[in-house]
């Protein structure tokens, strides 16, 4: 049975969302961050950086939430989480992948780390609001692919959904979504999802 390494609100509810999102069983190992077991032994032996998330598929263990994610997408097509490979869709969909952690995320880390996660005394105002302008400038990119229609791919949801709306999710949260309408009507679509309801629930 696979098996995700998870703590709530990390990267790991990617993988999460997408398993449920398939179907299929497996198995949820929660890891207390607060407790420090991430770097525990016996997890740094999964994760040799002690983060979250991981995944060990039989002998398989995987680290990194989008290639966890890709892994996953591929092993159940059933699910038809990505498109068929050598298809222009297909390229489309590794572009959003990567561009998730890429483009999305850092500046997106900079006003987290800047505005709530640092103590006061270590926060920068200018790293955070030069992160706050690349934002916007990577809200006008998403907000364009996705015009009218209601996920990246056009009609059909795929993984790079859950890695470009996880994402957006975590924005919201920090009023950056504010003014982004497009966004904002996407990421309310995606957490009308009942996967995403489903891993969230608890």
């Amino acid at each position: 049975m696979l098996k995700l390494y998870h703590t709530a609100q990390s990267r790991s509810t990617r993988p999460r969302w997408l398993l449920e999102e398939i179907g299929a069983p497996y198995e949820l190992v929660r890891i207390s961050m607060k407790d420090n077991q991430h770097k525990s032994p016996e997890y740094l032996r999964v994760h040799p950086h002690g983060q979250l998330p991981a995944l060990v598929d039989g002998d398989l263990t995987l680290m990194e939430s989008a290639a966890i994610c890709l892994h996953l997408a591929d092993k159940f097509p059933d699910a038809q989480l990505a498109p068929p490979p050598g298809t222009p869709e297909r390229a489309r969909y590794y572009q959003w992948m990567v561009y998730t952690i890429g483009t999305l995320e850092p500046p997106v880390l900079d006003v987290f780390l800047n505005t709530i996660q640092l103590p006061e005394a270590e926060r920068s105002a200018a790293k955070a609001e030069s992160g706050r302008a690349r934002f916007a400038e990577v809200a006008k990119v998403i907000s364009a692919a996705l015009g009218a229609q209601p996920y990246l791919l056009g009609d059909r949801f795929s993984a790079a959904d859950i890695m470009i709306g996880s994402t957006l999710g975590w924005c919201s949260f920090m009023g950056l979504l504010d003014g982004q309408p497009v966004l904002s009507t996407y990421v309310e679509r995606l957490v009308q999802r009942p996967a995403y309801q489903r891993a969230g629930a608890d």
